[in-house]
């Protein structure tokens, strides 16, 4: 991965959303380039150039630091697809396809280490309880109940079924480009939209 060239120094007088979202930011970048053992409150410090101690003073114990890596990863990974891209609930299944080629496509060119992240998270939080709470409920209001209610308005008989269908093949397709065996052969938006108009043909049938 490229090193994120490191932040500049800190304007003492910056809101504390400011300084969160550094903090959040730096923790995503650590996780990336060293794992879950180079996530420490003083290397969030030095990679976010942020005096010594201002993120303990934010994020006082490991939990904490964990969770605000998560609510940061949630807001970057929501700006994927921006609310105006997002289908209306009469726009019918090819605008919901769209959409969906459109954020697979991103994340897989544009943003592949939001995906290094929130796999190191989500893999720490099969070892946390803790954490696995809130990183289910993070992503659950963020991107499930949305997914789940655009099956529902694409007329899937069983909306919660189709989106866990859509979500696992989603999640499989961006490990393996990832970090799987086709990391370097990332498919292109067409080819994704194909995709995805084969998945929704079976769950809506042959007029999707």
């Amino acid at each position: 991965m490229t090193a994120r060239t490191p932040a500049s120094a800190p304007d003492p007088s910056a809101p504390a959303a400011s300084r969160t979202t550094r903090i959040g930011d730096a923790a995503l970048d650590l996780l990336v380039e060293r794992g879950m053992r180079g996530l420490t409150h003083r290397a969030v410090d030095e990679r976010a150039g942020l005096p010594q101690g201002s993120t303990s003073n934010h994020a006082r114990t490991r939990q904490a630091l964990l969770e605000t890596a998560v609510r940061r990863q949630v807001e970057r990974e929501s700006g994927v697809l921006t609310p105006h891209e997002m289908p209306g609930p009469d726009s019918g299944p090819d605008a919901l396809v769209d959409a969906l080629a459109l954020a697979l496509h991103r994340y897989l060119t544009d943003h592949r280490a939001l995906l290094v992240s929130r796999y190191e998270l989500a893999l720490e939080a099969t070892r946390r309880p803790e954490l696995r709470a809130f990183f289910d409920a993070a992503g659950s209001a963020a991107f499930h109940g949305p997914l789940i209610a655009m099956m529902a308005q694409a007329g899937s008989s069983a909306p919660e079924r189709h989106a866990l269908s859509l979500i696992a093949w989603c999640e499989g397709l961006m490990f393996s480009c990832a970090a799987g065996s086709f990391h370097s052969a990332v498919p292109g938006r067409a080819e994704l939209r194909t995709g995805f108009e084969e998945l929704l043909r079976g769950m809506l049938g042959p007029s999707s």
